[in-house]
This record gives C-alpha cells, structure tokens and sequence, in this order.
C-alpha cells in the first residue's frame, strides 16, 4: 500500500514523517505533503483559489478528483490511499466530516480516502503521549500537562506551550505567527521520536492510527 498524505502545514509533515514509518511498518511507502494552511471548503465544492497558494481545505475538490482520476489507472496489485490530516480546531466534528465527505462523493471516481482529524489541534497528538513529551523536555512543567484531558477543546497548542516554552505561549504569541509555526516544528520534531504510536491518549489520534493499521494490513 502507498499513502498519499496531505496536512494543513509544515509541523504536521515533520511530525508524520517520523510517526507514520512506526505505524505502517517497512513494507508500505508513503508521501507526506504540506500546505499552507487549512482555509476553508469552497462554496458549492469547487476549487476557485490559485493552487499556487497552497491552501489544503480551498484545494481538496481539486485534489480529490484529481487523485481519483490518476489512481484508476493504477494497477490493482499498487493499492494507494489518500489520508487528509487537518485540525479540528473550534468546528463541530460531525458537521466538518460531514462536509468532508460531500467533497468525496462528489468525486468520479472516487480515491480511497480516508480523513483523520485532530481534536482540537495537531498538538493534541503530542499531549496524547506525556511520557514523550517529558522525554523530550525535562523540565516540561507537570502542572501545565496535569490539567491537560485528551482532545479538548481548550487551546491545545497554547497548552503545549504554557508546559515546555520559556514564558508559555503568552510570550511566544507575542513573537508573531510565524514564530509559532517554527516552535510548532521544532517540538514536532524533538517529542515525535519518543512517541509510541501504541500507546497514545487521543482519540483522534488512535482513529488516524487505525485507519493505517487496517488499510497497510499490519498486525498490532
């Protein structure tokens, strides 16, 4: 089996390019591509923005029916698969998924698709895993991440933050978005090494997992 795996931005691609080798094993490959950021499903599921802008959520009608087309012609024997990771952030699941599928059914034909959400953030994942996060900084602050329960809706980046940055995410947001996309990187990839995919808190993120394990055959 090949993944083709899409996420919102760069953090999200460092941190996968590390995770997913654990989760499906050496015998099926993959490609994680980043964008620049989630935007929003278009009106009426079609793609108006420029591609070039790289936005994942305005682009993926695009992508969709793209990928359908490409992989029908793909022999049986090279199954490929679409993952979309994306952040939850303040929508509701139901109704985002929701949407989600229509873009899919509207394709045709329609790649195997599979969507994983993070609930609330990508940084959910790593808060899913304390053990690694401690591993991965000491001096983590016990008292941040013992208040922390898995996918809420609370701020999750910001909570990461307020538990291993020098002046919590106060001090870090008033260094600007940009700052904070590079931090996000860098803790995707000092905790994801130590992270055991097996053995994980979040919910979304045990949901990603299982569709891997299930489409990549592996036996856990």
């Amino acid at each position: 089996m090949h993944f083709e795996i899409l996420v919102e931005d760069q953090s999200g691609k460092k941190a996968l390019d590390i995770l997913v080798p654990k989760i499906i094993g050496n015998d099926n490959t993959f490609t994680v591509k980043p964008y620049k950021g989630i935007g929003r499903i278009p009106k009426g599921l079609r793609s108006h923005s420029d591609a070039k802008k790289r936005i994942l959520l305005d682009q993926l009608p695009r992508l969709l029916r793209g990928f359908g087309k490409t992989f029908a012609n793909y022999p049986c024997d090279y199954p490929i698969a679409v993952i979309i990771v994306c952040d939850l952030d303040d929508k509701c699941l139901k109704a985002f998924r929701d949407e989600l599928l229509a873009i899919l059914n509207q394709c045709n034909p329609k790649p195997d698709t599979r969507f994983c959400i993070a609930v609330e953030e990508g940084e959910a994942w790593f808060l899913g895993d304390i053990p690694a996060i401690k591993e991965a900084y000491p001096k983590a602050r016990d008292s941040v991440l013992d208040t922390y329960e898995n996918d809420s809706i609370c701020g999750t980046w910001e909570k990461l933050a307020d538990a291993i940055y020098t002046g919590g995410a106060f001090r870090l947001s008033a260094k600007g978005w940009q700052s904070v996309g590079k931090e996000k990187s860098v803790w995707a990839e000092r905790i994801t090494p130590f992270m055991d995919v097996n053995n994980n808190k979040s919910p979304s993120f045990n949901y990603f997992r299982s569709k891997l394990v299930a489409l990549a055959g592996v036996r856990t």
